[in-house]
């Protein structure tokens, strides 16, 4: 491996000339810029200078080396500018892995704050489930995510950034069964027995797993049909009179079919988590993020208690 300090003394021979010179240039004695190149010749097994007279002149290996040098000292300097930029915000790249229904309604505001705020710190998107959202993680190629976990297992990673209702999602067109026991716009989880007869649309593998266990808790397996986080479809689906759903709030939020009706789910939700790759604190280009992703968090939790 070729050490760069003796690379820089090569190709500073090479700029000046003459040894002295070099050495001047770089803030070093002559005997440390002649150590450095003799160095520099057994780590590469090249004769790099060859004795002329009384001067000493570059090889023909050694002005490739130089040559190919100043390359690599200019790109690792360019290297250096950028991370003392990124350190001070002023560009950058922080990639978040986000599920469809936030990617909908959070991120287009954390988006628009990072380019007020930091317009040369850009934000890529990936969209992502939890289970890929974590595994993106893990594997180097996100830096945060937002994901979601039912129930409050304070075990789950991440902090969480609020808790979302679920909602019962039916056709406008077809009457409620008689034997629903709704609470003005609310239902408990049992009445989900109402609809045992229904096709059920499931989501992502998470939301899948929670439906059916619900459901296997008041009392019966669901009939699984169409199974997708897309929440316009599943909503087009209902709408149409084809089954019936459970979508969280941040889905209707994002979309709501006007062909149907919406019951909240008394005492069930999930909470929705900000992950990031390390602990805090963090690198200030994520920090920005993860202040952002807080900020549109906590004013989301102050209009919903206003309603």
């Amino acid at each position: 491996m070729i050490d760069v300090e003796r690379l820089r003394v090569l190709v500073a021979f090479a700029e000046h000339g003459t040894l002295t010179r070099a050495a001047k240039a770089l803030w070093m004695t002559q005997p440390t810029a002649t150590h450095h190149l003799h160095r520099l010749a057994a780590e590469t097994g090249a004769t790099l200078v060859v004795r002329c007279g009384r001067t000493l002149v570059l090889t023909a290996e050694g002005e490739e080396l130089a040559r190919r040098g100043r390359g690599i000292l200019a790109e690792l300097e360019r290297i250096d500018r950028d991370l003392a930029a990124m350190s001070r915000l002023e560009r950058g790249t922080v990639r978040i892995a986000s599920f469809p229904s936030a990617t909908a309604t959070l991120i287009p505001g954390v988006l628009t704050r990072i380019a007020e705020r930091f317009p040369d710190l850009t934000l890529d998107v990936i969209a992502a489930e939890p289970p890929a959202a974590t595994t993106a993680l893990a594997e180097g190629t996100a830096d945060l995510a937002l994901t979601f976990t039912y129930g409050t297992d304070a075990a789950e990673a991440g902090s969480v950034l609020f808790r979302e209702d679920l909602n019962l999602v039916v056709p406008t067109d077809t009457p409620l069964p008689v034997d629903l026991s709704v609470e003005g716009n609310a239902v408990y989880p049992g009445a989900l027995r109402a609809f045992s007869e229904r096709r059920w649309h499931a989501g992502c593998p998470s939301c899948r797993t929670h439906l059916i266990t619900l459901c296997e808790d008041a009392g019966f397996t669901p009939e699984t049909g169409y199974s997708s986080d897309d929440y316009v479809a599943v909503q087009a689906l209902v709408a149409a009179g084809h089954g019936v759903a459970l979508l969280p709030d941040l889905a209707l939020a994002a979309h709501r079919h006007p062909g149907v009706n919406v019951l909240r789910l008394l005492g069930r939700g999930r909470d929705v988590r900000l992950v990031s790759r390390g602990r805090e604190p963090h690198a200030p280009s994520v920090a920005a993020v993860v202040g952002a992703v807080r900020e549109l968090a906590s004013e989301r939790v102050g209009d919903s208690e206003q309603l």
